[in-house]
């Protein structure tokens, strides 16, 4: 989906009004087509409408003990709606969040699902030059930021007025009528812009629509016996997938979502003894923190229905002893920003048992071909790129309609990621084909390291590879041929410092000659020996 595509207005009757809308999903449609189009689902913004009469004085969003009501919240919404659409935000408009987790992030998402606008969710981590890429990408009609982020959006120097949440956000909601609004979007509308990295390095805005919003949800209960007052603790980011699909999943169904400002142990258990939570998401490097505070807390969880995600990351003795101490199975998933749970998120593993093997088993309403570089269905027992199709998928890059065509080719969705299909249907994770490394739930793609230390004068060569990781599940590691050979491991830091978001620089620097780097038969530097290295050393320090 394209800057393009999105301003291409067309005529078509609105199936709540009977009056004449302009929408961004209706391309090459009649007008009864249309209609019939709107028709084929509910949105966001309905389901939440909806949820907000049925459940008025059941808590929506809790936050430290407070509280605020589906029928409060409905009416805050409602008020910014009105207010943002005086302002001149209409359907089809993007609107940047910069902020922690806060009951107004998602008041912000909520009013974007009702006007039809899209809520461009950026990730605060990033260093400068990455934020301002993405910000420029979507071209915001306002920034929304919090006082802790205000100031980096604001030394961004970007021609975008900015509301800070608090008194400005605060004047902005009650400047608004609690009247119901006509909702502008259909289910093929997009909601959400969560980025996610290529393997160039520069993020991409991957588009999340309605329909796969609801469709995730939907997929959730089905394969995780996620009952629909089921909870959600949001503690990860909200421009996660983790965060915000279980969020709007719980909105959409009329349950509670408890608000964290990151990842604070003590706080997340005492939301397990508060509410019922359908997926308890803990990423790697967070576990074994958890597990010390479930230990000594006082009271049991209320209820469970899944915990964890990307079990092949995780020690499996975490796995038992935390699945165990919240009697709840461990997903072992495989799952992404672009297709939510699907494809490969169907399987999990029993409290407290320590699992022997992490074959994938296929999610529910989703197709999975394997395929060779050819797009050629592979047999069982070969190994093959995943490709889907299914209702959870994304609706494409913004802005970047080639990366779509590429990843969307022959109607299938291309993973980038090696499987094979064992004779029992089951799916094992070979290697991935667009190499990242994913550590601690974010995915760190090399090319993005290697483009900015290759710059550098003192440097030849610059490749970054995975190593496991007790803790993050995998960290990256930085080989280096140097030009100059007085240059240091912390030289080396210093040059992606600003630059790259610090989560993603590397754990190690490890200095090499040229010949010592493997090389294909184009000049590619092979990564696995480089991997092998690293796990043999891992084996020799511990046979110490």
């Amino acid at each position: 989906m394209g800057r393009e595509s999105a301003q291409c207005a067309r005529e078509v009757l609105h199936p709540e009004s009977g009056g004449i809308v302009t929408g961004p999903s209706f391309a090459g449609l009649s007008a009864s087509a249309a209609i019939r189009t709107a028709a084929a689902g509910p949105t966001v913004a309905s389901l939440f409408r909806d949820c907000a009469r049925a459940n008025a004085n059941a808590p929506a969003v809790i936050q430290a003990g407070s509280a605020i009501s589906y029928k409060e919240l409905n009416g805050r919404v409602n008020r910014l709606v009105s207010a943002l659409k005086a302002r001149g935000v209409s359907r089809g408009d993007r609107l940047a969040i910069v902020s922690e987790n806060r009951p107004e992030y998602i008041e912000l998402i909520l009013a974007c699902a009702k006007i039809g606008a899209l809520a461009a969710c950026q990730n605060w981590r990033q260093a400068a030059p990455e934020l301002s890429h993405c910000l420029k990408l979507v071209e915001p009609k306002l920034i929304f930021a919090s006082s802790r982020f205000a100031p980096t959006a604001e030394n961004l120097g970007l021609a975008v007025p900015l509301v800070v949440f608090g008194n400005s956000y605060e004047s902005i909601v009650e400047a608004g009528s609690p009247e119901e609004p006509l909702l502008a979007a259909d289910a093929e509308d997009g909601l959400l812009i969560l980025y996610t990295s290529g393997t160039t390095g520069l993020p991409k805005g991957a588009v999340i629509s309605h329909r796969a919003i609801i469709a995730r949800a939907l997929v959730m209960m089905a394969d995780w016996s996620i009952r629909r007052t089921d909870g959600s603790i949001a503690w990860s980011p909200l421009f996660h997938m983790a965060a915000a699909d279980p969020a709007l999943a719980a909105l959409c169904h009329g349950a509670p979502v408890y608000v964290v400002d990151g990842f604070n142990a003590e706080m997340i258990s005492n939301a397990l003894s508060e509410i019922d939570v359908g997926w308890f998401v803990l990423m790697p490097g967070m576990i074994e923190r958890m597990i010390e505070v479930r230990r000594r807390a006082p009271n049991a969880p209320r209820r469970v229905a899944v915990v964890g995600c990307m079990a092949n990351l995780v020690p499996p003795a975490q796995i038992a002893e935390i699945s165990g101490l919240l009697a709840a199975p461990f997903l072992n998933s495989f799952g992404s920003t672009e297709t939510g749970i699907a494809p490969a998120s169907g399987d999990k593993i029993p409290p407290g048992v320590q699992p022997v093997s992490f074959a994938k088993k296929q999610t529910s309403s989703c197709e999975i071909r394997l395929v060779d570089h050819g797009d050629r269905e592979v047999a069982p027992g070969e190994v093959g790129e995943m490709t889907l199709r299914s209702t959870t998928l994304f609706s494409g890059y913004w802005n970047a309609p080639e990366a779509s065509e590429r990843d969307f080719r022959g109607g299938w969705f291309h993973m980038g990621d090696d499987f094979i299909r064992s004779a029992d249907g089951t799916l094992q994770f070979i290697d991935r084909r667009k190499y990242l490394i994913k550590s601690g739930g974010e995915n760190i793609y090399p090319a993005e390291l290697e483009c900015v230390l290759r710059e550098s004068i003192r440097i030849r060569e610059a490749v970054v590879v995975r190593q496991p990781d007790d803790r993050w599940g995998e960290v990256p590691v930085a080989f280096i041929v140097p030009q100059d050979e007085r240059l240091t491991a912390d030289e080396v830091l210093a040059l992606l410092e600003g630059k790259i978001a610090r989560y993603k620089l590397p754990k190690r620097v490890v200095f090499l000659r040229d010949e010592d780097l493997e090389r294909n038969a184009t000049g590619k530097i092979q990564r696995q020996p480089l991997e092998h290295r690293l796990v043999a050393e891992m084996k020799g320090e511990a046979g110490k």
